[in-house]
């Protein structure tokens, strides 16, 4: 990986002064169309921006080109690296309000691929003797969080932020706090190092710290983390709250997601769509279903994720007709289902026992949304077929699949033979299929039936027993747990 601090090559770019100040005969072509890029919004609209560009001669003003980078990023994702190759070029002066417009655009691309070409600019930077500010890191060190497997790009950010002077910057700080989270667990200790070094007079430090653990499986120091933030006196916002919910939905503390619902109420902090949703998937996740529709029911404004939170949350309890019910719902009101909508409601369809209904989704997702089936979508299918008795059919199912079954389906296959005494049917591929490719798995299964045979045997006789557990991930192989529990 070359470093991002790389010695002196051949300049690419002029090191003059750019000048934003150009003959009075060329101020009005500029500003007429600086206008034209205020106002693109799509593709064809910057296009005709560009033609204007060139027409007029504007191709190497830096104020020109800034706007036109920056709009592209907004309007033309796709466009955006075709015209920095193109009209970044050595007749350019360039400045660092150039180059960090360029290194913004690429760090907050929709598009991943792009992301990680940031760097690749400040470089440039760094050899055309243009010197960073304080603009300039966080959007690079943004750039480097959406790049995990390659950590050593971002320690060489965190160096050149601290060789410049701009690591102790609060922004530059946060986005450092939120790279190494984003880089994994073993990173949470740098992350906290710079956590500590810092002033903690913001929400958006706290917020970021807490985000990181939850990020990265710690959540009870999520949580810890959040009431030294309540001592402390600085309050809380919303992107506190959904991390600590994040958190509550991650451990099962169903007492700790209901007091934050009551904290934001309390506290008066803005009850956003996103901030809803995270309350409604962290009471459905700690078992408190009807508090989780409750939640929904008041919300003013719902997104397909809302409708989604609660269309799993049913289906996941069992209540598979209700769900349904939901999803209904959801498309008369004009909500365009999406591939994870359509999730919740096979898996509902698989536990209410729906097979018709089930079958006329499936295959509504590519005739009637344009949908492609994923192979989760497939597993909802075999295991509705299995938990209906028609083993047959969940067979042929899997044989006619246009993609490889994996160990989950092989999985719910084997358990709906068992259940319904067709154990033949399991053949001894599926068996070896499972036995070397999902021995994990077994020895999970069997771990969760020992926790709760001893769970039966040390509690007294109507003692109410809460299973907490990724209900997404284990549904289609667990159901037959799920009726040892009920």
């Amino acid at each position: 990986m070359r470093p991002l601090q790389s010695p002196p090559r051949r300049r690419w770019f002029s090191t003059a002064p750019a000048s934003h100040n150009p003959p009075s005969a060329g101020r009005a072509a500029e500003q007429h169309c600086l206008r034209l890029l205020e106002r693109a919004s799509t593709p064809a609209a910057l296009l005709q921006s560009l033609a204007f560009i060139l027409k007029s001669g504007l191709h190497s003003n830096p104020l020109v080109l800034t706007r036109l980078f920056a709009s592209s990023a907004s309007a033309a994702p796709a466009l955006l690296e075709p015209l920095v190759a193109a009209l970044l070029n050595p007749s350019v002066a360039i400045d660092a309000f150039l180059v960090n417009t360029v290194i913004r655009a690429h760090a907050t691309s929709p598009l991943p691929s792009v992301r990680p070409r940031a760097a690749a600019f400040f470089q440039l930077m760094l050899r055309s003797a243009v010197a960073p500010n304080k603009f300039t890191f966080p959007f690079l060190v943004k750039a480097c969080a959406a790049m995990p497997g390659s950590p050593a790009v971002g320690l060489q950010a965190h160096a050149a932020a601290l060789k410049f002077g701009f690591a102790t910057d609060h922004y530059v700080s946060n986005t450092l706090i939120d790279m190494y989270s984003c880089f994994g667990g073993g990173f949470l200790g740098d992350a906290r190092n710079v956590f500590d070094r810092m002033p903690k007079d913001s929400a958006v430090t706290w917020s970021a710290m807490i985000g990181g653990y939850v990020r990265g499986g710690m959540s009870s120091d999520a949580v810890e983390l959040f009431r030294e933030m309540q001592a402390s006196g600085v309050r809380p916002d919303e992107v506190t709250v959904i991390g600590v919910l994040a958190a509550a939905a991650d451990l099962g503390a169903l007492e700790l997601a209901r007091w934050v619902g009551r904290f934001v109420q309390r506290e008066g902090i803005g009850r956003s769509v996103m901030l809803c949703n995270a309350l409604i998937d962290a009471l459905a996740k700690c078992g408190d279903v009807d508090g989780a529709v409750a939640e929904f029911k008041g919300m003013e404004e719902r997104t397909v994720v809302s409708w989604t939170l609660v269309i799993d949350a049913l289906a996941m309890e069992g209540r598979g007709k209700e769900s349904v019910g939901v999803f209904e719902e959801m498309k008369t009101a004009g909500v365009r289902p999406d591939d994870v909508a359509f999730m919740g409601v096979l898996t509902a369809c698989s536990h209410a026992g729906m097979v018709d209904e089930g079958c006329r989704y499936f295959d509504s997702m590519k005739m009637e949304y344009g949908i492609e089936p994923k192979i989760e979508h497939y597993g909802c299918m075999v295991d509705m077929f299995g938990r209906a008795g028609m083993v047959e059919r969940a067979m042929e199912f899997v044989r006619t699949m246009p993609m490889k079954p994996n160990p989950i389906i092989w999985r719910s296959l084997v358990a709906a033979c068992r259940a319904h005494g067709r154990l033949e049917h399991a053949t001894s591929e599926v068996l070896l299929d499972l036995d070397e490719e999902d021995k994990e798995g077994a020895l999970q299964w069997h771990s969760e039936k020992l926790a709760i045979a001893f769970v039966l045997l040390r509690t007294p006789p109507g003692t109410q027993v809460r299973v907490v557990k990724n209900l997404r991930k284990m549904a289609m192989v667990e159901w037959p747990m799920a009726a040892v529990v009920a």
